[in-house]
Formats: structure tokens, sequence, C-alpha cells
């Protein structure tokens, strides 16, 4: 194998969808006012109204000029289109034209959770109680993985390697520092990383619940007449996350193509960080989660006293939200305290494998407007006393080196380190 060349990484754009808009400008627009996207669930029927979920607003697969009302029937993996969208939107961003020249050296990394789980629900429905005759030909591949990227080729014209990263909750990040590693070595020269998750189904809104993994409103509950409460990461009251669904897609450059496609930087990748738990296979553990974080910095070139914003994990569980704030003092001692932390899931809930790649694109465009994002519904916790939750709103405040963590389900672990350009 040739050795890598060690080129330097930069952001171009990105595209988002989630409960707060279907569209990254909508998304910022509402998280800058410090608003939620959470409501009772409309997208299935489930047995009990106590749970509160984050759904993409006015998404209808059928708005868009590229899919048909058979190509929604054929692909019924909702995230297969809305992959699709998320990647048209970030390539227009991006300013990156895909031709002769460019399109064979960009490559798309969409990671997710669940995957097409709500296809293989109504083949399963329609062999019940329809015949094996009307279990759908596009079942096995609505099934697979790397579909997402592949229909996104088809749709953008790319053709650099498509695959999907798989890390649960850390998807999107995962899926950013392999393609960061893609370009640095010379493999291709962009890359479209990112995750896209659909999970708003009965079977994965009562499993989520039946492990006490998400908030279930009970009537004495902030959130019960006021479902914008519900999710409320490192708060006293915190009672779990919101399930959500969304998809954001990072575009990744090498430093030297920028400027003969006159393409402008938001920001630089400069450190990845990632490990696995062997611990448990929701519990998270302190050890190597601490490990990730430093590993992080030293790669990036950094210390810890480098770092000036961390975009947290923070889903708004119990142990969770203690155990990340318990490794970061371990990183960085008492400098926590001057470093503000915030949580984007207290606005948009947890959407699984799309989470760090949304809130990667919401922290780079905080760098790019000198604006850090707040951690709303925060009612202080005596335990996290002293630190900075950007409680009071969205704050101005320039900022250029930013930490992203992000874990997931099985003890997998990955955090990014940018820097704003």
């Amino acid at each position: 194998m040739k050795a890598p060349k060690n080129r330097r990484v930069f952001v171009i754009g990105y595209g988002a969808a989630s409960p707060l808009g279907k569209t990254f400008a909508r998304t910022w627009e509402r998280a800058v006012k410090g608003e939620a996207g959470f409501r009772k669930v409309t997208r299935c029927e489930v047995k009990s109204a106590r749970n509160i979920v984050g759904e993409i607003p006015d998404w209808d697969p059928r708005t868009f000029d590229f899919s048909s009302e058979k190509e929604v029937y054929n692909w019924n993996a909702s995230f297969v289109i809305l992959t699709m969208a998320v990647c048209k939107e970030a390539l227009e961003n991006s300013g990156l034209h895909l031709n002769g020249e460019t399109s064979s050296r960009t490559a798309c990394l969409i990671g997710s959770a669940i995957n097409g789980t709500d296809s293989f629900r109504i083949a399963a429905e329609n062999l019940r109680e329809k015949g094996p005759l009307k279990v759908s030909p596009y079942l096995l591949p609505n099934l697979c993985a790397n579909l997402p990227s592949g229909k996104a080729g088809m749709l953008l014209g790319f053709t650099g390697p498509i695959f999907s990263p798989q890390g649960a909750c850390a998807s999107g990040n995962y899926a950013v520092a392999v393609g960061s590693r893609m370009i640095r070595d010379g493999d291709c020269d962009f890359v479209l990383a990112g995750g896209v998750d659909m999970p708003i189904m009965p079977e994965i809104i009562h499993g989520f619940a039946n492990m006490n993994a998400t908030i279930k409103i009970c009537h004495d509950d902030r959130a019960c007449d006021d479902p914008s409460q519900a999710s409320r990461p490192f708060s006293i009251d915190r009672r779990g996350f919101v399930l959500s669904e969304g998809g954001g897609v990072i575009v990744l450059a090498a430093e030297e193509t920028l400027s003969p496609y006159g393409l402008k930087a938001k920001a630089e990748v400069m450190g990845v960080g990632w490990s696995s738990d062997a611990y448990h296979f929701t519990r998270p553990n302190r050890e190597t989660i601490i490990r990730a974080i430093r590993e992080t910095i030293d790669d990036a070139g950094l210390k810890a006293g480098d770092v000036e914003y961390v975009n947290a994990h923070g889903t708004s569980t119990t142990n969770g939200d203690s155990t990340e704030i318990d490794c970061l003092r371990a990183v960085f001692g008492d400098r926590l305290n001057d470093i503000p932390i915030s949580s984007n899931k207290s606005q948009i809930g947890h959407t699984l494998g799309a989470a760090a790649a949304i809130e990667n694109a919401l922290a780079i465009e905080g760098m790019q407007r000198g604006i850090m994002l707040p951690t709303i519904n925060y009612i202080p916790d005596p335990q996290f006393e002293g630190l900075d939750f950007v409680a009071d709103g969205a704050r101005r405040r320039h900022h250029e080196i930013v930490l992203s963590n992000a874990f997931g389900f099985g003890g997998t672990n990955c955090c990014v380190l940018f820097r704003g350009v």
C-alpha cells in the first residue's frame, strides 16, 4: 500500500433535518431562538400517551423533486429518501460540483443505528395479512446499511467508496472520523459523512421506554402540559432522553482541493479519538471514555487547555449525563468550570445514529457565527455546581476549538475535535 499523504481535512458544508426543521437553515433558526421540537407521537400509533418524541416537521418524502410516488412506495425504509435529501442539501451548501474530476474522488459514509427497520415492519405485516407474494422484492435492499449512500450517489453522481459506519448513537462521529482518515491518507478527496435514523415506530418507542432510557411523561411532570421541556440534559430532574428522528451530513474536503475548486472551509477536523468499553451494553465505562477524549485532543496536537467549548453527548439520562461530566472533569480538571458545555439534544432530542452529525453541523455553524447554542430546560443539579451549560439562551462568544462527544450502545465511543476557520 502507498504511504499516507497526511493531508489536512476541512469541513466545507453540511445539511440536516431534525425535529426543529426539515432543512439545516430552519433547524439553526429555531435552535438559536431556544426552541424545542417535541410533541406527542403522530407518526404511528402507540399504546401509551406518555411518550413524547421528536418528529421532523412536515416530513413528506413525496415533496422532493427526485422522489415520485413509485419511488416512495419501493423505498419504504424512510432513511433512504431522507439520506438522499440531506446529502443533496449538504452538497449544495458546500459549493462542490460533481463532475468528471470530482465524482470518482467523492465518497459517502452514512451511519445508522436502526437502518431500514420500518421496511421490515411493512413486509412482516404484508406477509401476515396478505401472503408471501406481497412481500416487496425491494425489502432486502431497503435493509442494506449502505443503500442510502448508494441511492444518494445515483441522485448526485459520486462514484467513490460508499459504506455505513455502524457505531450506534456514535455513528455520525464515526462517519466523520473514518471519512477524515480516508481523505488524509489519499483514498478520496471529498466525503459526505454523517448519520440518519427514522426510529418513530411502536416497537422502538416501547422498547426504549421499557428499558427506562426514554422519558415517560407523568401528570406531575413539567413536560405534561409543555412537551418542549421533555429533554433536559444535566438538569436535576432529568428522566431520560426524547427519541427523535433526523439526519445530518457533513461534507469533508482535502486542503489542496479548496482553492482549485473555489471551495470555502468552515472548519478543520483536527483530531479523532475512539474506544470501546468492554463493560456493559448500555452503561458507560468512565475509563475508556476518558481515553477517547484524551486521544482526540492528542491527535489534534493540542492540550486540554486549548478546548474552548464542548458539544456534549448529553442525552438527559441520569447516569449518562453524570458519567460524561465525570469524564470531562478527569480530562480538564478545575478548568472545566471555565469551558461552556451544551447539549443540542435539549432541543432536538436523541436522533440516534444521526445525533453527532447534526450536532457537529450546529457546532460548526456556531463557530462561524460566534454563537454557542444553549442547553434549554436546565434546572441546576448540585453535583454539577460551577459548570456552565449555556443555560441562559444562545450566547454570542467567539470560539475556535470545539470538542464533540458521541457514545453509543454496545460501549462505543467516538470524539472529534474541530477548529473553526
